[in-house]
């Protein structure tokens, strides 16, 4: 007996649909993997409102007794975290928009420009993205150490042990991605669009500024979300870049908390909590646009 049923027929007591198993699966998979991912979160924020004597006497698998929220002010005193709060600003912000405008830029000339050079530029760019970091650290750093800068910009007078040292690696490393994106993502835009522009007498600029820009909205805002995450997560090139503690940004600030010989893990655990809270903000500002730029972007084209 057959237990579809027909369009305007009630279907008999006690039917119930049966989901397809590739439905059910997917489900599965979904679930699994949010707790998977959001397993060692929720581990963190346990370990970082339990108090220090209790996890070493109970270990940290273990039920609580009582719970506090003075691991997060001794995290923010103790590892004078608002400064190094405002050092990750002075290396985000200007990274990201700096990352953004020449993205924009490079991504409408290589889509909108007829040069005889654009897929070779854009091969380049992208197989930038394939190069790791760990690789040219040792002549980077040789680099840094003799590039000169002046004293407004650097107060070392070197690229290295600077803020703008890390804004240039942050730029370098995450400018071909944005152009691979943004370049994708212009191509969808109508031709069309550009060739009434023209008949109207739009110079390259307006067709650039007035037209491109605002149809890119969406994907200069995941562009900015992702960027924000990945440059103010940055550990590596903080750390081997930067000597000086007290300019290096809040992710490196952590290791403030670690001592010698005892390491303070609810102490440690509250301050990346406390660290992660911009990027979440950033996020929750930019949620609509981060997911229409990405649903736009696998539509098109």
């Amino acid at each position: 007996m057959s237990t579809t049923t027909r369009p305007g027929v009630a279907p008999p007591p006690g039917y119930s649909p049966r989901r397809p198993r590739g439905q059910v699966l997917s489900q599965v998979l979904l679930v699994s993997a949010s707790v998977l991912w959001l397993l060692p979160l929720l581990f963190a924020l346990y370990v970082a409102v339990r108090p220090y004597s209790e996890t070493r006497r109970l270990g940290y698998v273990s039920l609580p007794h009582s719970l506090t929220l003075a691991n997060f002010g001794d995290a923010w005193s103790q590892a004078n975290m608002g400064r190094f709060f405002w050092n990750s600003i002075l290396i985000t912000v200007p990274a990201v928009v700096i990352v953004l405008g020449l993205a924009c830029g490079a991504a409408f000339v290589l889509t909108r420009v007829n040069i005889k050079v654009n897929v070779a530029l854009l091969i380049l760019f992208t197989a930038g993205n394939l190069l790791p970091q760990q690789v040219i650290i040792t002549p980077l750093f040789r680099m840094y150490l003799k590039i000169p800068l002046p004293t407004f910009l650097a107060d070392s007078g070197l690229m290295y042990n600077s803020a703008f040292g890390l804004i240039t690696i942050n730029v370098a490393f995450q400018l071909g991605f944005c152009i691979f994106v943004l370049s994708n993502y212009m191509k969808s835009i109508p031709g069309e669009m550009y060739e009434a522009a023209l008949v109207d007498g739009a110079g390259l600029w307006t067709r650039f500024w007035r037209l491109t820009i605002p149809l890119c909205r969406p994907a200069l805002a995941a562009l900015a979300t992702l960027l924000t995450t990945w440059i103010y997560n940055d550990f590596f090139w903080a750390i081997t870049l930067m000597s000086s503690g007290d300019k290096r940004p809040v992710t490196s600030a952590l290791a403030n908390l670690q001592g010698q010989f005892v390491s303070n893990q609810n102490l440690i655990a509250a301050g990346a909590m406390l660290a992660a809270i911009p990027t979440l903000v950033v996020y929750v500002l930019l949620q609509k646009q981060f997911i229409s730029g990405l649903s736009l972007g696998s539509s098109k084209g």
